[in-house]
């Protein structure tokens, strides 16, 4: 047990969410608890993982979501292990949410993205059709997120933007997509900065100089492709074809790379093959194994074309510098997310000197 690795969860405390300033003991090297020096309380070694407050066995709930994150049916698991359907269900739901919070913590900040594709997945549920959209970074095959809705409109459309916007830094970048219309006009929303012109008023939002859309459009005739349409309705083609050349082996505008990520989801998530006795009920469910997928995808997953020239294979992480090293499940279901630093209550007149000293120790920046 080293104290200097953990922070407090105690969403109360001024010292929550910080580590390595002393603020956190061994409590009992017996039982696995930490205490807090600030706040004055206690808390297990297991605070801030799926498995706090869970008498199974840490192995067992592994293998089950190990097993489920490549595709094995909930109720095969729950015959195989002799478990109860909701309890399979809940400990999913936690490692879900779990992987969400990593996901938010480790990949979603501003990098240099180059090339991004995005698309969406027509699901089966037992309640009707769910679309759910996703985007990959090219270079590296990091899948940036998805989001999940009933419809598949300019709202579902707007929210995977955003998403791809809080990862993207101010540098060229070309986005490649299908021939929905709804993308070219939330990229445009999206993709702005301020630009101050030193007189009164909120300053204007102009485009980014060095965004590039492409559009990828498919011709059928009934359920065969006939022809390929392949448009840059923002920017250049030289920019384009600049921004293609990173990744070997791309030359043309193409969402193979997204639909291949759509495959692997199909795949390793089985409420998404396309026949299935094992259709969730409730959105909420394929929200959190969607995250669990594509956390493991992103961390755990060796991809061949990620190889470098020594033979070293690397994850979609650490192609993109995020992590130096393979993350187990075991790892992943372990890491610890910090909630988010303190921030001093708001009151009226001068703040007590005990206040004052907390405040210009653990507040936020």
């Amino acid at each position: 047990m080293n104290p200097q690795d953990v922070w407090c969860p105690n969403l109360a405390c001024p010292a929550r969410g910080q580590r390595g300033h002393g603020n956190i003991g061994v409590h009992s090297q017996q039982e696995r608890r930490y205490h807090c020096r600030v706040c004055n309380r206690t808390f297990g070694a297991r605070s801030g993982t799926i498995f706090h407050r869970r008498r199974t066995d840490e192995a067992l709930i592994t293998q089950v979501i190990t097993l489920v994150s490549w595709g094995c049916p909930l109720v095969a698991l729950e015959h195989t292990f002799g478990l109860q359907p909701q309890t399979v269900r809940d400990w999913l739901a936690a490692a879900g949410a779990h992987a969400e919070a990593v996901h938010h913590q480790q990949v979603v900040h501003p990098r240099d993205l180059g090339q991004v594709q995005a698309d969406e997945v027509r699901v089966k549920t037992q309640c009707g059709i769910v679309w759910m959209a996703m985007a990959l970074m090219v270079s590296t095959r990091l899948w940036l997120g998805g989001v999940i809705s009933t419809r598949r409109d300019h709202a579902l459309i707007t929210r995977l933007v955003q998403l791809i916007a809080a990862c993207a830094l101010v540098a060229p970048l070309l986005l490649v997509v299908d021939g929905f219309s709804s993308y070219v006009d939330a990229f445009r929303r999206a993709f702005r900065t301020r630009e101050h012109r030193g007189g009164r008023g909120a300053p204007r939002k102009v485009p980014w100089r060095e965004l590039t859309i492409g559009q990828v459009v498919k011709q059928y005739a009934g359920k065969r492709m006939v022809g390929v349409t392949r448009r840059v309705v923002q920017g250049s083609s030289a920019t384009a074809l600049r921004l293609m050349t990173q990744t070997p082996g791309c030359r043309v505008l193409n969402t193979a790379y997204i639909e291949r990520l759509n495959g692997t989801f199909r795949a390793r998530l089985a409420p998404l093959a396309r026949r299935t006795h094992h259709l969730v009920h409730r959105k909420e469910l394929l929200h959190g194994g969607m995250y669990l997928v594509g956390t493991l995808y992103n961390f755990c997953t060796m991809h061949a074309s990620l190889t470098v020239a020594s033979g070293q294979q690397r994850t979609p992480a650490m192609a993109a510098g995020i992590t130096d090293h393979c993350w187990s499940v075991q790892e992943l279901l372990w890491h610890w997310v910090p909630p988010p630093h303190w921030s001093p209550p708001k009151q009226r007149g001068r703040r007590s000197k005990a206040m004052q000293q907390l405040i210009e120790r653990w507040a936020a920046p």
